[in-house]
């Protein structure tokens, strides 16, 4: 009884598996697939789940380097990459990882970290920042690739550029459309949003490395506080969002370390949640390369 049952709940999954492949498929019908396409489509979402730490590297270092040649690097007699420098001096080496620095000049505001430990800062931040404010934000970053979060956010960057690739093997406009955005998976990967356990996780690790260093802690409220005047619909904080909430919860945390630490039963729930999720796609994702 116990095995039919078994078989009879995998014969479901397989069902809503075969359903998603067949609403790919319509309106323009099997005979407008790509199959180069469609095998790269599973063979991504697969490797997705799978994707090796030094696969990571090798896919940000392409990042970087391509995203290096879009900005304008500051030249290293800059006044800015003087004064990063002068910054980040002690902090080549952090969490197993060798961190590398750049300053983009350009009055954006904005500031990330690549899976390889390249961490670029723009002008316009630098402008907007102290010294000690900009070490926060640069702990922050820090912390997002030394939790792996950085590394997260590239399997969902590749992920989706499967999902991609699976519209683009139908042969029409849509498809079109989709193909000319294959190789962006690397800009999804900057635009995806850190999510509320993420940004918490990143600013415990950035007030711990303050206080390892001798910073101004409360440099960190006032950096966050800053960043909340941009406004919700600034660039940097659709990854980086809720600042102002964010101080708080900071001020908090220094006034009261032990509260920092704490997990209400919300953020336990959620964490579960993202657990079980995470858990589906990977068997989903199976299944589908079980029955290709």
């Amino acid at each position: 009884m116990g095995q039919k049952q078994g078989t009879r709940k995998m014969l479901n999954v397989k069902h809503v598996v075969w359903i998603i492949i067949i609403c790919l498929f319509i309106p323009s019908g099997c005979e407008d697939i790509n199959p180069r396409l469609a095998t790269e489509a599973v063979r991504d979402a697969i490797k997705a789940i799978t994707l090796s730490d030094e696969e990571i590297i090798q896919l940000a270092e392409k990042a970087a380097k391509q995203i290096d040649k879009e900005n304008q690097v500051a030249l290293p007699e800059n006044k800015y990459a003087k004064r990063l420098n002068r910054l980040v001096d002690n902090h080549q080496q952090e969490g197993g990882y060798t961190f590398e620095y750049k300053v983009y000049l350009s009055s954006t505001v904005n500031a990330f970290a690549l899976g390889n430990g390249s961490i670029r800062i723009y002008s316009g931040l630098m402008d907007m920042m102290d010294d000690d404010e900009l070490r926060f934000v640069i702990g922050h970053e820090i912390g997002h690739v030394v939790e792996k979060h950085i590394k997260k956010k590239m399997e969902l960057a590749l992920a989706t550029s499967a999902l991609r690739k699976g519209i683009a093997s139908q042969q029409n406009i849509v498809g079109d459309l989709a193909r000319s955005a294959l190789g962006s998976f690397i800009n999804i990967f900057l635009k995806a949003q850190f999510s509320q356990e993420e940004e918490k996780a990143a600013d415990a690790y950035a007030l711990k490395f303050m206080k390892r260093e001798n910073y101004n802690q409360k440099k960190a409220v006032s950096a966050l506080k800053k960043l909340a005047t941009l406004g919700s619909n600034h660039s940097f904080l659709s990854s980086h969002p809720e600042p102002g909430k964010r101080a708080e919860r900071l001020k908090t945390g220094i006034e009261s370390p032990e509260k920092l630490a704490e997990k209400g039963v919300l953020e336990k729930a959620w964490a579960m949640l993202s657990k079980t999720v995470s858990w589906v796609i990977e068997n989903v994702v199976k299944i589908i390369a079980y029955v290709f």
